[in-house]
């Protein structure tokens, strides 16, 4: 086994880490405004949105500590793909002018952890 894979499960785990601690940024700031408002979010939400908010901020969570990550990668995963054709695919076809390719990473991104799982640090590694 190479050097590289060797770091393989530590790699991944620090990406899952990353990727659900940014994620759940979106949530807070649709929430809480934290750490900053977002321009023209209608107040009260929604509920197609507070319950985007909602999984974006429990289901980052879960996945940045390792937690059923296969699963809640699985519906983060879900929560992406219906953002960007609900709401950033009408705009335009192209994801940069739609506004949409942070929503397609992340779709994909959770996608791969719903099948790679946690890799090392995590609480579901702790479990097995």
């Amino acid at each position: 086994m190479s050097q590289l894979e060797n770091w393989s499960p530590r790699v991944l785990a620090a990406v899952r880490i990353i990727v659900a601690l940014l994620f759940m940024e979106h949530g807070l700031m649709k929430l809480f405004a934290f750490p900053a408002a977002i321009p023209g979010l209608p107040s009260p939400l929604p509920g197609i949105m507070l319950a985007a908010a909602l999984i974006e901020i429990v289901g980052g969570a879960m996945i940045a500590l390792g937690l059923f990550t296969r699963a809640a990668a699985f519906i983060c995963s879900g929560e992406m793909a219906a953002a960007y054709f609900m709401f950033h695919a009408p705009q335009s076809f192209w994801p940069a002018v739609n506004q949409g390719d942070a929503a397609i990473l992340f779709c994909f991104v959770f996608l791969y952890l719903a099948f790679a799982g946690a890799g090392a640090w995590s609480v579901d590694a702790q479990r097995a």
